[in-house]
């Protein structure tokens, strides 16, 4: 098995299965000359809402955009000036950035063993919003923690949900408006950028798909060009009819791996008690020396990434704003976490040497 390359990701595997429909579908779009806000953009749209148990989905160009778009939506209606939204401090940039555009105050709050917002930390103080991030596709909005996110909700403080990596989880309950991704490196991957707002509030519907096309068609707020075309819109269809499929077998890659890591001085932060409630985004591992295990699986053929190294209010211009100290679990979390290859075009062989080698790595 010496020399099996593992890419992080199974692109290239993925657009030789589906290249024909992939092609027929952008040939068919090109001949209708309808290249924005058609047929296939509605249908696809009509799709989100029903996998997301809401009413409406408006497509946009990234699922940084999305959260810019709710970022503006709900500054509009604070009584504070700026508004005060609370974020986990383990999260992409892009999470943060979108507020900070958007002129809010940002409070960063420490996470639990998993990298979820807990919000048993949060502290006693009003914010108008707190943004809940499903990292690596942990569902933040499973059943057993509703009850206790209704209850912080009651006291005017608005949930905005970072879906882009948990819109998929099985037993996610949307209580909120989200913003969900269609990243290349999304479990429903574009051939670029994508991404969505998700919501049962008319309100945002219709300030959603003016923001996305510049303040169309009255032009009361300023907006921008952020819509996704009619192509992207048609190959994501396709890509539809095989979700339920990608997942399965995510599952059972992630249940495998949980298998053979258990007792071996590693923590995945996949785990019986989760798996129900997980998108399988990400299979990580929380180990130590992890930057040693991530160049020796390289040598091996095996691509991994880390996700994330540096929590937010330890980097850049996010260092200024409150939030949790060096001692966090978030930052402690950090510096262990491993992301592993994992994606349904794996062979069961890779998938087995993956694990072989991991083993090895750590048990040397």
């Amino acid at each position: 098995m010496n020399g099996l390359q593992i890419p992080f990701t199974g692109l290239k595997q993925q657009y030789h299965n589906l290249r024909q429909e992939i092609l027929d579908a952008t040939d068919e779009v090109l001949r209708s000359g309808q290249l924005m806000n058609g047929n296939h953009t509605a249908e696809f749209e009509n799709w989100l809402a029903r996998r997301n148990g809401v009413k409406y989905a408006v497509t946009l160009h990234s699922g940084t955009a999305g959260l810019e778009c709710l970022a503006e939506y709900y500054a509009t209606d604070s009584a504070i000036v700026p508004p005060r939204v609370l974020i986990p401090t383990v999260t992409y940039p892009a999470t943060a950035n979108a507020f900070q555009r958007a002129g809010w105050d940002i409070h960063f709050v420490d996470v639990d063993a998993y990298g979820v917002i807990d919000y048993r930390k949060i502290p006693d103080v009003s914010y108008h919003a707190v943004v809940a991030v499903g990292l690596y596709g942990h569902s933040v909005m499973h059943v057993s923690e509703i009850k206790v996110w209704r209850m912080m909700l009651s006291g005017n403080m608005t949930l905005i949900e970072d879906a882009a990596q948990h819109w998929l989880a099985a037993d996610c309950q949307r209580i909120g408006s989200a913003a969900i991704s269609f990243d290349p490196m999304k479990n429903l991957p574009a051939y670029g950028n994508g991404g969505a707002v998700v919501t049962n509030d008319s309100d945002l519907l219709h300030f959603a798909r003016a923001w996305r096309d510049n303040g169309k068609t009255t032009h009361s707020a300023t907006g921008t060009n952020s819509r996704m075309s009619e192509i992207d819109c048609a190959l994501m269809r396709v890509k539809t009819r095989y979700l339920d499929q990608w997942q399965r077998r995510r599952r059972e890659i992630a249940t495998y791996w949980m298998q053979r890591f258990h007792g071996h001085g590693l923590r995945c932060l996949i785990t019986r008690d989760n798996m129900q409630d997980h998108a399988i985004h990400k299979f990580v591992i929380d180990v130590e020396q992890r930057d040693i295990l991530s160049r020796n699986l390289g040598l091996r053929g095996i691509e991994t990434r880390v996700h994330y190294a540096q929590p937010l209010h330890e980097i850049g211009t996010f260092r200024q704003h409150p939030g949790p100290d060096i001692l966090s679990i978030g930052s402690a979390l950090c510096r262990r976490v491993l992301s592993l290859p994992i994606y349904p075009e794996l062979t069961d062989l890779q998938v087995e040497y993956v694990a072989d080698q991991v083993l090895d790595c750590v048990n040397s």
